[in-house]
């Protein structure tokens, strides 16, 4: 198998040959048919800070998997040779995120648990697939299990990228009023498309509609703290981006309106199961732009250029 290895922060990722793996007990081999690529990748390459959330390395990167099993290991019940799956990557097993702890989607074959895995749709892409491992994941729980979005409640997203934009749908589809702020402009274009009720370039207009809930995708300091100013009293602004690693709030507003700040990280494998079932009924459809195996690491100074719009995903042969 090949595969892009990551060896050390501001070094660029290394084509590596390995031996295939071999299934063992309560795992199985994937076929990588699809990769997703994260901004959380650009920050693993360029901030020192993401190295404690390593395992040994080196590693293959990519924590964003879908594919078809090809060997499955004793113990294994729930899933066959020939199945459709994809990596939750942070399922039930403790095992860690691929590309993380273990050698990741960014190879052509991946040994995973099988309990962290979730049987894909016959409608469903591997492209969107791989979108939902993450990107879906981390959307639904944010918008549905921290926020609590329900149907008739008005809500603020910000920041309409490979995140947002799912949420966005997901929200909108389940009876939800969104309003969406981006500083870019084709991202508020595709806010529009998803179905958001208007769309800004500045947080501060989300005020007006007292959102029960606004959701941060972006994580850029000043987002969050304007968040807090526009959100309704008692209401909730959830914190998913890491644009930056730190932030500061301004205290007044966030105590007189009584307003709960929470975080959101990542989700369960239920959460990838839902994402899978809404893109089966086509309910979320993200916006994806494909590359190819090769183009890994091209795909990555993308992101990092921010010159991706919704969600970038490597296809394989």
């Amino acid at each position: 198998m090949k595969g892009w290895q990551f060896v050390g922060t501001n070094k660029p990722l290394e084509l590596v040959e390995k031996p295939d793996p071999k299934a063992v007990p309560g795992k199985v081999v994937i076929d990588v048919k699809a990769a997703g690529l994260c901004h959380s990748d650009v920050g693993v390459l360029r901030d020192p800070g993401w190295i404690p959330l390593m395992g040994e390395l080196p590693v293959i990167m990519g924590h964003e998997i879908a594919g078809v099993i090809s060997e499955v290991g004793e113990g294994v019940t729930d899933f066959k040779v020939g199945d459709r799956v994809a990596v939750c990557p942070t399922g039930p097993s403790g095992a860690g995120a691929p590309g993380y702890v273990y050698d990741g989607g960014f190879g052509t074959k991946v040994l995973a648990p099988a309990a962290d895995l979730a049987h894909v749709p016959d409608n469903v892409t591997f492209a969107q697939a791989a979108a939902s491992t993450d990107a879906g994941m981390t959307s639904y729980h944010a918008t549905f299990v921290r926020g609590g979005v329900k149907e008739g409640m008005t809500v603020g997203m910000i920041g309409i990228g490979g995140l947002g934009m799912i949420a966005l749908e997901a929200a909108v589809s389940r009876g939800a009023t969104v309003y969406a702020v981006d500083t870019n402009a084709n991202a508020r274009e595709l806010a529009k498309k998803l179905g958001a009720k208007d769309v800004f370039a500045d947080i501060k207009d989300l005020a007006q509609f007292e959102p029960d809930v606004i959701i941060d995708f972006a994580g850029f300091d000043v987002t969050t703290r304007e968040a807090l100013k526009a959100i309704k009293v008692l209401g909730t602004v959830v914190l998913v981006g890491m644009g930056v690693l730190n932030t500061t709030i301004d205290v007044t507003p966030f105590i007189t309106r009584q307003s709960a700040l929470v975080g959101s990280m990542g989700g369960t494998l239920q959460d990838v199961i839902d994402v899978l079932e809404m893109m089966d009924k086509g309910q979320v459809n993200p916006m994806i732009t494909t590359i190819t195996f090769d183009q890994i690491p091209e795909g990555v100074q993308m992101l990092e250029d921010n010159k991706v719009t919704g969600r970038l995903v490597a296809l394989y042969d």
